[in-house]
Order: structure tokens, then C-alpha cells, then sequence
């Protein structure tokens, strides 16, 4: 827990972290606690999703904040994918007891460098839009991206995590186009919610382990998890 902070707001900052998977606490730095209730409080006095798009160590870093829906994800990576955005991290949090917020940085960049102030805002436009159904991701992807293709040597995992003690689902493929648009998009079909994810790129593959609630936001059964796995795989594969 991070020291040297007002009483007041390291009780709010123990409440706050309540409602996070267990691993949370202990886990996840106090910068970055800190960082995700400074964004839910603006989330409370807009009533708006906070997104920001800011240079970033020769990068740029979107830092996201707004209620955990399954479509969510799917809008984001959509947008970033129609604007040729490389992703090179990411880090996600999310609530699994109300309000079921989730708190999102990804490093990205176009051509290895930091988006322009145009383009970043553009960007985050783009992805106010989305949410509010004004933007049609899909739409603009078609015109860049063979949807119906199939993803390169794909492969899937279920398991249960024993130390986060949640559902999670590895997903390995080939680096390709539109990629993390693909995945994010099965989990909007199969109705998952991603409250936790590790990214690893290494030597032309991507590595995802999402972390998951299932419909309505419920805990998914082993037996289930691998039907999922199938199921996500099939998708990939376009059959």
C-alpha cells in the first residue's frame, strides 16, 4: 500500500481495491492503484469513459477507464487496428464486484513512433464514438481486413489460475493484422468478460492470457472453460 498518503484516501484506496480480483492488491503497484481511483473518480463526476492518448517514451500510452461490458474490448482494439496501430503492451484491471469497472493502458505506436496530437485525438474520438454506437468498427475494418479470414496456427487453453483463482484462457497465434480486434471480438461473442490480461510478443508470436467472468458476470465451470476454448478456436479458425 503506498505511504505517505492522507488517512482518508488510503481507507478509500482499501474500499476501492475491494472490489478487484484477490491478486490485485498485492500485485498491482501503488502508482498504478492510485492512478485507477484517480480515473474512477472522474468516471463518477463525468459519467463519461476517460480516455486519454499521450506521448509516452518514444510511444504513446492510452489509458482507458469506463464500466466492463463484453463489447468493450472489441471497440477498442477496432479502432486501433482501423488506424494501423501497433500494440506493443498491455496492461488491464478489472472489477469483479460492482460497479464492474475496468482500467486499461496500452503503449502503442504508428511506424515505431508516438502518434501525432492530431492523430491521438482522433483516435480517442474514434473510440468515444464506438462506444456510443456512432462509430461502425466493423465497417471501417472490412476495408482494410478479410474479416472471415482465418488466424494463422492458432492455438487455445482453458484453465482455472490457482493463485488468481479465476477462469483464464491462453490464446496463442501468429503476429497478423487486425489480431487483438479478432480475439476481442470472439469474447463479445461468447458473451466473456476480460477482468485481467497478459501480453507476451515474442519471435513473430502473440501470446494472450485473458482472465475471465462468464455471462452475467459469473465464475465459469472447468467443464465449460474448455467448450469455450473450442468454441474461441473454432471461431479463429473460421470454421
Amino acid at each position: 500500500m503506498a505511504s505517505g498518503l492522507k488517512t482518508s484516501t488510503l481507507e478509500l484506496l482499501k474500499r476501492f481495491n475491494k472490489s478487484f480480483p484477490q491478486f490485485y492488491e498485492q500485485f498491482v503497484s501503488s502508482e498504478i492503484q492510485l492512478q485507477n481511483l484517480r480515473l474512477a473518480y472522474r468516471l463518477y463526476k463525468t459519467g463519461r469513459a476517460a480516455i486519454e492518448l499521450k506521448p509516452e517514451g518514444g510511444k504513446s500510452a492510452l489509458h482507458f477507464a469506463y464500466r466492463n461490458q463484453s463489447f468493450l474490448l472489441s471497440d477498442i482494439f477496432g479502432v486501433l487496428a482501423a488506424y494501423g496501430l501497433t500494440i506493443h503492451s498491455l496492461s488491464l484491471y478489472g472489477q469483479i464486484k460492482p460497479p464492474m469497472l475496468v482500467f486499461i493502458k496500452l503503449i502503442v505506436s504508428r511506424g515505431s513512433k508516438a502518434l501525432s496530437e492530431k492523430t491521438a485525438e482522433n483516435v480517442c474520438r474514434a473510440i468515444r464514438e464506438a462506444l456510443g454506437g456512432r462509430f461502425e468498427v466493423e465497417e471501417m475494418l472490412a476495408v482494410e481486413f478479410n474479416l472471415d479470414a482465418g488466424l494463422e496456427k492458432v492455438e487455445t487453453e482453458f484453465y482455472v489460475d490457482p493463485v488468481f483463482h479465476l477462469p483464464a484462457l491462453v490464446i496463442e497465434a501468429d503476429n497478423q493484422p487486425g489480431l487483438f480486434y479478432k480475439v476481442m471480438y470472439a469474447m463479445w461473442l461468447e458473451d466473456l468478460l476480460v477482468v485481467n490480461a497478459n501480453l507476451l510478443v515474442w519471435r513473430g508470436r502473440t501470446r494472450l492470457i485473458l482472465y475471465l467472468l462468464g455471462p452475467n458476470e459469473s465464475l465459469i465451470p472447468e467443464y465449460l472453460g474448455h467448450k469455450i476454448a473450442e468454441s474461441v478456436r473454432g471461431r479463429f479458425l473460421g470454421t
